[in-house]
């Protein structure tokens, strides 16, 4: 089906352009390509308002054709999170405001905390300002950690532009879990 549009887009292109059918074809491709993503998403807050007993493990980030992904890593089920656009992401507990680059800042919260439940860490960034890896990346310009306090941890992300978003969990190894949040490259 979408081979079918692309050839008839070309061929519109061809005739409104007079370009060779060829050269209609390759200015058709992007907005085929594009098409096919399906990522709407929207850019509305994403929440879900349970707790978990699950701990962060790790973060990591991964580029995929239509979308940035993050994923934290936990020990056990996690069960809630909160994900949304804000002016400025802020610390767990102090408040503090967490410097990000880019258009536009997501807060992501997961309902877990980073430590055990003797106090010590489960996961502690290198670089709390670079906790991932991201350049090079479509639309993520920044991942920085905001802590973790009182069962809640925060991360800052920094993207190109407010763009759509959505968030999911996934089973993990070890009777582990993911929580996955994409940012589309475009609306």
């Amino acid at each position: 089906m979408n081979k079918t549009i692309a050839a008839l887009g070309a061929a519109l292109i061809s005739l409104c352009l007079g370009l060779p059918a060829a050269d209609a074809a390759s200015a058709a491709a992007p907005a085929a390509a594009a098409s096919s993503c399906g990522t709407h998403w929207g850019s509305l807050d994403k929440s879900v308002q349970t707790m978990s007993a699950a701990t962060v493990e790790n973060v990591r980030a991964g580029r995929h054709g239509c979308f940035d992904r993050l994923v934290i890593d936990l020990q056990g089920k996690v069960a809630g999170y909160n994900v949304r656009y804000v002016d400025q992401v802020t610390q767990q507990g102090s408040g503090a405001a967490v410097p990000l680059r880019g258009g536009a800042f997501l807060q992501v919260t997961v309902t877990a905390p980073a430590y055990d439940s003797s106090g010590h860490p489960t996961y502690l960034p290198a670089n709390p300002a670079e906790v991932v890896n991201v350049a090079g990346f479509s639309t993520f310009r920044q991942v920085a950690w905001a802590g973790t306090f009182e069962g809640y941890t925060s991360l800052g992300v920094g993207v190109r532009a407010r763009l759509p978003f959505r968030v999911f969990i996934l089973g993990g190894p070890d009777g582990g879990s993911r929580l996955v949040v994409d940012v589309a490259h475009r609306w």
